[in-house]
């Protein structure tokens, strides 16, 4: 699960900024440090989430830096973890948006607790996270885990509209990476749920705060009731502020490249001339909502593809508009809907298909990579 940290951090929408960054993480230092606050963490996340790069492009680079496959197998693994959550989700489909593998229980509200939307659970560390994220789209992973554990385990929310709400406010939005993950929190998508106490964030978050309602042993989550602090609950009113519509030129005698929010790289057939188009559509966006912050992210990183065009509206809608006919476009699983010929995505390995853990793949994967 390769994510940012706590650490206030510029995320650059400039290309040559992006391969700067590729270029000077430190792999070696992220397998013992990740997990801390303040850890070596490559700060990619959002650039792989939207397409920018890919998890074989990072891979790659690395091994043309010269490291070894075995100091950094730990950065590799995380990067392997994103294809692994993309490839449940080609499988199984609208499924992940649903109790994958087994019932959450118990769950006392569909809601998410205004506690944690208002950064006022009380735990400081969590509610300065919350903070800081609403201001940069951005937070550490293990703060994540502890928010999820705190919304699904401790507040019995339903793991959905937490997920959603996290999903809105991310830069580095992947709604199979966060949705799956936040089942693997809630027990939906794991053997058993994740729980984090007050000694546990104190340690990874080198904080010293005590008697909170988090200040306890793991045997007492087993009886645990539900803090009166997160008891309140709301369905938060999630909505995505596109652009206004615009009309865009298209030369019908070229082909015709559909970008999105899962697809902004700008080496995609960068050596041909073709129409290229940012598509948002708001069907996506309904079903799957993003904050200004984010929308303003995407429409940054398309500055990085030369002729770029936005268009809000349906593919469909598209298509027949501007009679579009030689269309090319990438996989994704929210793309089954384009019409065209498809492109496959840059996948680190050649494993495909549905595996109930992700040691499962890995185990598999690890055989393609040369020690």
């Amino acid at each position: 699960m390769l994510d940012d940290t706590h650490k206030k951090v510029h995320f650059s929408t400039e290309y040559d900024a992006i391969l700067h960054r590729i270029a000077t993480i430190d792999p070696i230092a992220y397998g013992p440090s990740r997990n801390y606050i303040d850890g070596e963490v490559s700060y990619l996340s959002p650039y792989i989430s939207r397409g920018v790069i890919s998890t074989k492009f990072v891979y790659q680079a690395l091994l043309s830096r010269g490291f070894h496959p075995s100091p950094i197998l730990k950065f590799i693994q995380e990067l392997a973890w994103r294809d692994y959550w993309q490839q449940v989700w080609i499988v199984k489909g609208d499924a992940i948006n649903q109790d994958l593998r087994r019932k959450q229980e118990p769950v006392a509200t569909n809601g998410l607790s205004l506690a944690i939307n208002n950064a006022k659970t009380g735990i400081d560390v969590i509610d300065k996270a919350i903070n800081e994220f609403y201001k940069t789209g951005y937070l550490h992973n293990h703060v994540r885990m502890y928010i999820a554990s705190m919304a699904c385990n401790i507040a019995q929310n339903r793991w959905k509209h937490p997920a959603q709400w996290m999903y809105y406010h991310l830069l580095d939005a992947d709604w199979a990476s966060n949705a799956l993950s936040w089942q693997w929190v809630a027990g939906a998508n794991s053997n058993k749920k994740y729980y984090a106490n007050q000694e546990n964030i104190n340690n990874f978050c080198y904080s010293k705060q005590t008697n909170t309602f988090l200040d306890v042993s793991y045997d007492d989550f087993e009886s645990f009731r539900i803090p009166e602090v997160l008891r309140p609950s709301e369905l938060l009113e999630l909505i995505t502020p596109l652009p206004e519509p615009k009309s865009i030129i298209i030369n019908e005698e070229l082909p015709t490249l559909i970008y999105n929010f899962y697809n902004l790289d700008p080496l995609w057939k960068k050596e041909f001339s073709t129409n290229r188009i940012l598509l948002l559509e708001p069907s996506h966006f309904k079903q799957y909502p993003v904050s200004q912050k984010t929308i303003d992210f995407i429409v940054d990183l398309s500055d990085n593809i030369e002729n770029m065009q936005i268009y809000v509206g349906e593919f469909s809608e598209l298509k027949t508009l501007y009679h579009l006919e030689n269309i090319y476009y990438k996989e994704h699983p929210l793309n089954k809907h384009y019409e065209g010929i498809e492109d496959e995505r840059d996948w680190m390995f050649t494993l495909k298909g549905y595996y109930p853990s992700f040691f499962a793949f890995w185990k598999k994967c690890k055989k393609e990579i040369i020690f």
